[in-house]
């Protein structure tokens, strides 16, 4: 019986490639440097869920980074490339979108160009993300490197390395996710999401002075979860402190919220994730 699922592509400046085809040379300065940011968005039913708070976070990151753009580069513009090419893909339905944004070729000190090269793939949403976790996260701490705290450390930038070594330690010790730290030893946030902890009836979370990404879901519950009764907090925290926590979770564009059952070998309760996730499913 012939395969009917369609053949996978990408986009690259606009333009539709087989998804396994390269792209780049080796003077590219995304591959040299890791020169680009990139953003992750849910699209459900042919529509990406809160686009602009995802470009807005990447063109402040393109701004920050020195990027010169046309007047073609648009989050319009961008959104419908996505949108289409799930469509191609055969992905409308629920996808991860990744969008991906780099500086040309050239040295150090000698890009051929300040204009901005992206590349779009279409994934399948990964199972369960309608629904909160059943079980609880396996979490812990990876202590092998530090998230530098300065202008660039809210973006979403390709240079990924403590969350990657974070994200193969965390496999390797069959946690689900891990928490990196940041110079002081304090929590930034997770290789894939941000952290909540909750307290009593109040709600903690790092703020953006301590390195975490400025999660789209986070900032989302921030601004919004105190019109439904709870106290948000943004506060620095040491691992000790997650210890005596009554329960943590963790946020992101694409799950929206997964309750941690272990961290660091103790146990906890859903606690509030429940509440939470649904506020996020139909309001937030």
């Amino acid at each position: 019986m012939k395969d009917k699922t369609p053949a996978q592509k990408i986009n690259f400046n606009g333009k539709l490639l087989p998804a396994h085809e390269p792209i780049v040379v080796a003077q590219n300065r995304g591959l040299r440097y890791g020169d680009g940011v990139f953003e992750t968005m849910k699209l459900v039913d042919g529509r990406l869920l809160h686009a602009g708070l995802h470009f807005e976070r990447l063109f402040h990151g393109l701004e920050l980074l020195g990027f010169e753009l046309s007047r073609f580069f648009t989050a319009e513009n961008l959104s419908r490339q996505a949108t289409e090419l799930a469509g191609k893909n055969g992905h409308s339905t629920a996808a991860r979108i990744r969008l991906t944004v780099i500086r040309g070729d050239g040295g150090l000190y000698d890009a051929v160009s300040q204009a901005p090269h992206w590349i779009i793939e279409t994934m399948p949403a990964p199972a369960g993300i309608s629904e909160l976790n059943s079980n609880g996260l396996v979490l812990g701490v990876f202590e092998a490197a530090r998230k530098t705290v300065d202008t660039f450390s809210a973006l979403k930038t390709n240079n990924f390395l403590p969350y990657l070594t974070a994200a193969l330690h965390a496999k390797k010790q069959h946690w689900n996710d891990a928490l990196v730290l940041n110079a002081w030893g304090r929590v930034a946030d997770s290789t894939i999401a941000n952290l909540w902890w909750q307290e009593g009836e109040q709600l903690f979370t790092p703020p953006l002075s301590e390195g975490p990404v400025a999660g789209t879901v986070r900032r989302r519950l921030l601004e919004r979860l105190p019109q439904f009764g709870w106290t948000t907090n943004e506060l620095p925290a040491d691992p000790e402190r997650l210890m005596n926590a009554d329960a943590m979770f963790l946020t992101n564009a694409m799950f929206g919220l997964r309750w941690v059952g272990d961290f660091n070998g103790k146990q906890f309760g859903p606690g509030a994730a429940a509440q939470i996730f649904q506020l996020l499913q139909t309001t937030i």
